[in-house]
Formats: structure tokens, sequence, C-alpha cells
């Protein structure tokens, strides 16, 4: 074993050399399937926006956020009920089972508690007033979606942890009982209480240090019950797996994509709303719900941006998406269509 690569120890590091995403060789790495990168570098175009657009990256009011807690109480009338909670964090209510995912409820998506980018507006509930939970999706380690103070927290619960491969290696040091962490590979599944959680293919990078890049695996997630089967894409940036994905595993009663913390320049590593549309057709349509936006400053463009395009690009191309309040909780077969909320703000 290299001291370089602390993953690669047991059975975790025989799990992770026998993937085919693995590199392999005294410096192996995880690789997405299109496109060969291990760290993503600033271009110009980038740099350009940093320094010469003015941008509205902060909302000037504060958002609204809905109490979510009285209508847990009741089960929902369709089976399929979402709750989102800001950024990727979502409660899932899937016939009677209930899942959190990329679960953030710290101040910062950051290694520090007092720098990095602070979050737009309090989580709608804490963690202790969830309902119970079956289990936490992790998507891939990026400080936006892997918290340590989060995961910290969830130590003492035991409850199932459903990750991608070598993302334990982290939640090991975070607290986590190893056996309720659960690492997939790409196109394998696990079953918690009759609830499937597939791993799928995403165009990502992963790491948490200058030191770990690409590590660990990133991946999208198919979880379904007997009677709902719903994608969720973590980050990723448009590829053809989507349709693989679609064929495979799909239809969708839900999709959930990300739209924000975008760039034109970040085409590969991330959707933006546009892309984001495209996803949506080659998985298969049905009903999009928009992801990681409006409650971190991670990008150059307005905060709002995303999901003001995407609802304008949406309503030009016919596509049925939702955009609930923060904390709102919805059937997403019971809704007619988008609802901008960020509009009524005084000021954007």
């Amino acid at each position: 074993m290299s001291s370089k690569l602390p993953y690669l120890s047991g059975a975790r590091g025989e799990r992770i050399t026998a993937s085919t995403r693995w590199t392999g060789g005294p410096d192996g790495h995880f690789r997405n399937t299109h496109i060969s990168m291990k760290a993503p570098s600033p271009p110009l175009s980038v740099m350009g926006s940093f320094f010469f657009r003015r941008a509205r990256r902060t909302p000037k009011t504060s958002l609204p956020v809905d109490r979510p807690h009285e209508a847990w109480t009741q089960p929902a009338d369709t089976g399929l009920r979402v709750t989102w909670l800001g950024h990727s964090t979502l409660l899932l209510e899937i016939d009677g089972h209930t899942v959190l995912t990329d679960p953030v409820f710290g101040a910062r998506a950051s290694p520090s508690e007092r720098f990095g980018p602070k979050r737009f507006h309090p989580t709608p509930a804490s963690l202790d007033e969830l309902p119970p939970l079956t289990a936490v999706l992790l998507s891939h380690d990026h400080f936006d979606h892997l918290c340590a103070l989060t995961m910290r927290a969830l130590a003492a619960s035991d409850v199932p942890i459903i990750t991608a491969l070598g993302v334990g290696h982290h939640l090991e040091r975070f607290g986590i009982n190893p056996t309720s962490i659960h690492e997939l590979d790409w196109h394998e599944n696990i079953e918690v209480k009759g609830l499937r959680f597939t791993a799928t293919p995403a165009q990502h990078f992963s790491g948490r240090s200058l030191h770990d890049r690409n590590r660990t695996l990133w991946a999208s997630w198919v979880i379904n019950s007997d009677r709902h089967r719903v994608f969720f894409s973590g980050d990723t940036g448009l590829t053809p797996e989507f349709t693989d994905i679609a064929k495979q595993y799909g239809p969708f009663d839900l999709t959930m994509l990300e739209i924000g913390a975008w760039h034109p320049a970040w085409g590969t590593i991330h959707l933006g709303p546009e892309n984001a549309l495209e996803a949506f057709a080659m998985l298969g349509g049905g009903t999009l719900l928009p992801v990681h936006w409006g409650t971190f400053n991670l990008a150059l463009h307005d905060w709002d941006d995303p999901g003001e395009t995407l609802v304008n690009l949406a309503e030009a191309r016919g596509a049925r998406i939702i955009t609930p309040r923060l904390g709102q909780v919805v059937e997403p077969a019971q809704l007619d269509g988008p609802t901008p909320w960020w509009r009524e703000l005084s000021t954007r």
C-alpha cells in the first residue's frame, strides 16, 4: 500500500483497484468515461468574469423559507413527496421510506467554520427535526455535498449511508460506524428496507484537498421502490451516459438535476440550466426538480440566474419543471408547473 493512497487499504482498497473507473498504478485515480481530467483549471473566460463582470452573487434580502414540520406529520397522498432543504439537500419520501440527500446543515460549504461560502438562508429544519431516516445518500465528497459537521452529528444515529467508492474513508474519519457505510461502484446497487439504491455514471471529479484529487468516485443515483423511481444527478456535466441510464433504469417519476454554480467554461463538470434541460430530455423527461442553487455563492453568476434561466428555457421548450420554495413540502404529481418564488423578493 502506498502511503500516498490511504484509501487502498483493506477491503475498500480491493474494491477500488478492481473498479473499471480506477486507473491503477502508483498515482491511481478515478476517471470519467468520456473526458480525461485530474483537476479543473480556471480558463481566461472565468477569470474575465471574475474581474470584469458585476453580478448579484448573493441575494439582497432574506429568502423565504417554509417550515415543513407539520406537513411531514401527514402521509403523502401519492406516495412520492420531496422537500428541498437547500442546495443539493433534499428530504425524499418514497412509499413510506425517507431519504436525505447530500446533507449540508453547516453554515458554510467549506473546510473551515470561519471562512468560505456562507449559506444564504437558514435550513428549513434542523437535523434533529427531520422524520426518521431510512438512509442518507451522498453523491461525492466535495464540501458542498459532504459536510463534516453534519456527518459527525449523524454518526450517533447509525443510519445507513449510501455513497460512492472510497468516500467511506472520509466518513470513518468523521466518526461514522463502518458497518453503516455502503460504498458502490457505478451500476452496483443495494437494497435498504425494500428501497433500492443504484449508483449510475456522472461526469465530474472529487477531492477535499490538493493531495486527494479523484481518489474517491462520484456518481449519480437511481432510487426506487416497488411503485416509484427517481433520479438524483449529484454533480455532473452533460454526458451521453444519461441516455443509457434512461434505457436501463427509467422511466423516472422525478428527476433532480443540478443547475447552479455553473459557467459556460465548466460544461464538462456542471450542467447549468440549458444542459440540465438537455440531460432531462436524455433521461426521458417527466418532471424536473432543479437543485444545487440558491444556497451558496459558488460561481460568478447572479444568485438567482440558474432558476430564472431554467424557467424561461423550460417554458419555451415545453418541459415540465417544478420550483418549490425552500422547505416547501410538495408531491410532484400534484403540481402544475414552476412557481418562481424568487421574483417576489423586494430586491433580487
